[in-house]
């Protein structure tokens, strides 16, 4: 979704951010955004190649991708799952973000290939969410990890805001719940040996 989400539009909880949007390069220089930039440059010469050379072409936009783990390494959005349970932070981000499972993710680009009426752009996000909503599910699910109960600064809440989910529904898939995903990712990183029986007890 980084390069879709961060054009400088509002996002609110009565907006829908859909496959028409697209990330401003310029909103994303102005604000440093250097990793949602690359994201949205990375489209824009996709899409202009394919165009140039008569190529048909699809993008998928994915959120926050988190799920099982198949390398023995750590990327990104698990990482952020991990700090919210292993006792690294007493406190939570400001912020909202959306969610996808990695196998969602993955039956996507199969589809995308296989299903004569796929096209163009499209969104992944199973759901928005407010940190202190997310983290109030994990603990509800696991209780005995030391998940962050404050926010770490005193403004109001960031919004959360919808994407939808129509486009990809084409493809005939349903995207898999949040908490699905996050009890995955929390035994993936509890059989990978990231979390430990002492991590539940800090």
């Amino acid at each position: 979704m980084a390069a879709v989400a961060y054009n400088g539009k509002p996002r609110t909880p009565d907006v829908v951010v859909d496959e028409t949007w697209f990330s401003s390069a310029e909103v994303c220089e102005k604000n440093k955004q250097w990793y949602v930039l690359s994201k949205t440059l990375a489209e824009e010469a996709a899409w202009k190649y394919a165009n140039d050379n008569g190529l048909e072409i699809i993008t998928i936009n994915p959120t926050m991708v988190i799920g099982p783990l198949l390398q023995p390494t750590l990327n990104t959005s698990t990482e952020a799952i991990l700090k919210f349970i292993n006792g690294s932070s007493s406190t939570y981000a400001n912020f909202c973000f959306g969610w996808i499972n990695v196998k969602d993710v993955a039956l996507a680009h199969i589809l995308a290939y296989e299903v004569p009426s796929a096209n163009g752009r499209y969104c992944m996000v199973e759901r928005v969410i407010h940190h202190s909503d997310l983290v109030k599910i994990i603990h509800e699910m696991y209780p005995e990890f030391p998940v962050p109960d404050k926010c770490a600064d005193d403004a109001p809440f960031a919004p959360i805001y919808q994407v939808s989910k129509d486009k990809i529904r084409s493809l005939g898939m349903e995207l898999t719940p949040l908490e699905t995903s996050l009890k995955e990712t929390i035994e993936s990183l509890k059989e990978k040996g990231f979390v430990t029986s002492e991590s539940s007890h800090l």
